[in-house]
C-alpha cells in the first residue's frame, strides 16, 4: 500500500507581497502609489477619508443597563457532591479554595442541576428556588 498524502496542490507556501521585486513580482498585488501601497499603510478601523464616521453620525438614545448587569457563576448539585462531605459549610472563600470559581469579585448561585446526596450548610450565596427545596429534603441548610 502506498502512503496517504495530500494531492499535489493541496498545500501551498503563503505568498508574502510587499518585499521587492521578488515576492510576486514589481506591484504585489498592492495596485500602484498610495498609502495603501506603503508598508504600514492604510487608515484606522472606521475612518471614512475625513468624512464623520458612521459610528460618530448615529445617535445614541435609550438606556443600557448592561454595565449594571450582574454576572453569576453557576455551581451544580452534582459539584457540591463530588468536593464536599456532611456537615460542611460552603461559602465563596471554601468555593475559591477548592477551585471550583474564579476571579475577583465573583458571585455565585446555586442551582439543583444533578443530585445532592451530602448534607451541606450553605452560607451567603444565592440559591435557586428549586435548590433551596432539595436541600432542605437532603437535611441540609441556608443561613
Amino acid at each position: 500500500m502506498g502512503q496517504i498524502h495530500a494531492p499535489f496542490g493541496a498545500n501551498t507556501k503563503k505568498t508574502i507581497v510587499g518585499r521587492g521585486a521578488s515576492s510576486k513580482g514589481r506591484t504585489c498585488g498592492r495596485g500602484h502609489d498610495g498609502q495603501n501601497q506603503r508598508s504600514g499603510g492604510g487608515v484606522r478601523l472606521g475612518f471614512e477619508g475625513g468624512q464623520m464616521p458612521l459610528y460618530r453620525r448615529v445617535a445614541r438614545r435609550g438606556f443600557s443597563n448592561a454595565k449594571f448587569k450582574q454576572d453569576y457563576q453557576i455551581v451544580s448539585f452534582d459539584v457540591l457532591s463530588a468536593n464536599f462531605e456532611d456537615g460542611d459549610v460552603i461559602t465563596l472563600d471554601v468555593l475559591k479554595d477548592a477551585g471550583l470559581v474564579k476571579g475577583f469579585g465573583v458571585q455565585v448561585k446555586i442551582l439543583s442541576n444533578g443530585e445532592l446526596t451530602k448534607k451541606v450548610i450553605i452560607d451567603g450565596l444565592q440559591v435557586s428556588a428549586s435548590a433551596i427545596e432539595k436541600i432542605k429534603a437532603a437535611g441540609g441548610e441556608i443561613r
